[in-house]
Order: structure tokens, then sequence, then C-alpha cells
């Protein structure tokens, strides 16, 4: 038996099985649902042993004597002359069958079900190595994208300063003829701050991080939650972005969302 998977927001079974498995398909459903839980699941089975590819014939003995009746009844009502022989019934279609040599009705569930799950449970590991190397690879992600907001929280009071003194010299020129209401300039600077002001963005920014950090040394499934956590990191590198009007904080934000779609990328491997 060959299991492959593929992350999927849901259980997706695909099984193809020989048709002497057919009686226990459901069982194998409900069992795989519970060790693999979700994704796409591709089932492949196949006899491999010996005497299971060994053909014999089957007697269908009821409808042979249905040919027989038939026969012998055509041959009476038409005043046909010679017999119905064997060889006449044996060539009739479904009267000798080729089947495999084992029997169909003898597979039973719990005859498969320790192959089901020895194959269930190889995937899971495989899973599990695969999660632990794909965890370490997104916690890389997070380091850089914490080590870019710090750049950018270090690059804001020089950022703050510099929109100050842009404004206070842009209404110097706008009234040079006129005296400026330095209390008035206050005002708008600080109104002008609180605009550009990215101190809630950084905040939430990291929370976030520290959120998908803890999901990740989690030991349940957590591509949906780090799916919603990677949209909300989004959100603010996005609002960063268009508050930053600073050429370095636009590249480091540019860097970040580069980051971001990586990490979103290798959310598809992750259940």
């Amino acid at each position: 038996m060959d299991i492959r998977t593929v992350n999927h927001r849901y259980f997706n079974p695909q099984l193809k099985l020989p048709a002497d498995l057919a009686g226990v398909e459901i069982e194998m459903r409900e069992r795989l649902r519970q060790l693999l839980e979700r994704g796409h699941v591709a089932v492949t089975a196949r006899w491999v042993d010996g005497p299971a590819t060994e053909r014999g014939v089957a007697v269908d003995l009821s409808r042979a004597k249905q040919v027989l009746a038939a026969a012998q009844q055509l041959k009476k009502k038409l005043k046909l002359r010679g017999t119905v022989d064997l060889a006449f019934v044996a060539r009739h279609p479904d009267v000798l069958t080729a089947v495999n040599g084992r029997d169909q009705d003898a597979v039973q569930w719990a005859d498969v079900k320790p192959i089901v799950e020895r194959a269930a449970h190889d995937v899971v590991a495989m899973r599990e190595r695969e999660g632990r190397a794909l965890a370490i690879e997104l916690n890389q992600r997070l380091d850089a994208l914490e080590s870019a907001a710090r750049e950018i929280e270090a690059q804001a009071p020089a950022r703050l300063k510099a929109e100050h003194q842009r404004l206070k010299q842009a209404i110097t020129e706008l009234t040079s003829a006129a005296t400026v209401d330095e209390q008035r300039l206050a005002i708008e600077i600080a109104l002008l701050a609180d605009r550009v002001d990215i101190t809630e963005e950084l905040v939430r920014f990291r929370a976030h991080v520290e959120a998908a950090r803890a999901a990740l040394n989690s030991d349940q499934p957590i591509g949906k939650q780090l799916g919603f956590l990677a949209q909300e990191l989004l959100r603010e590198v996005n609002t960063m972005g268009s508050k930053a009007n600073d050429a370095r904080i636009t590249q480091t934000v540019i860097a970040m969302k580069g980051d971001l779609e990586k990490f979103r990328e290798q959310l598809e491997n992750l259940e």
C-alpha cells in the first residue's frame, strides 16, 4: 500500500483499490480520516503475493439451469432436433467466469487494518520530520522579519525629526512675509506625528510574530492559524509602508514583504 499526501484544508481521500477490497473501503476511509485528519490523501493498494495473481473459474449453476431450460423449451416449441449438451451450456456468457484465486468475500477489514495503519503511521512520521525542518525555516523567516522591524523602529525618530524640519521649512517659506505662530506650528507638527507614527503597528507586528512562534512550538495542526497570522503581519507591514515617507523604511518594508511571501508559500506544505 502506498499513501501520498498533499496539504489541503479538509480530508480529501482518493483511493485506488483492487476489486476485492471494495468491501473494506468505508472502514479504510474512516480510519485514514482518524489518523491523518486532513490533507489530499492518495492511496494506491495492490496485492503482491503470488497466490493473489492466480485465477480460477467460477460456475454459476443457477444461470446454467436457466440456459438449459430455455434451450429445451425453444427446442420443444420449434420442434427442433438435436440435444442440448454441456458444450452448448458452457459457451453461454456468465455460466463459467474467470475469477481471482482470492475469494472476494474472504477479505475482511481486520485483515487489512494493520497494513493501512502501518502505512498511515509511516506518513505521519514523515510529516513530522518534514514539519520540524519546515518549522526551522519558518522561524528563520520570523527572525528576519523581527530584525527588519527593529531597523524600522530605529529609523523612526530620525524620520519624525526630518518631517518636523521639512514642515517647518515649508511653512517658513510660505509665510516669509508674516510672523509664524509657533504654537500653531507645534500643533500641526503634533498632528502630523500622530498620522505618521508607527508605534502601534510595530507593537501589533511583534505580537503576531510571538503568536506565530508559539504556534510553531505546538504539536497541533497550525496551518490555518499561521495563514491568518501571515495576513495580519502583511497588514501591519503595509500600514508601516504607507506611513513611512522615507526611502530607507520603504526599502525595508519591501524586503519584509518578500520574506512574508516566502513564509506564506511554505505554509502550503504545513498541516
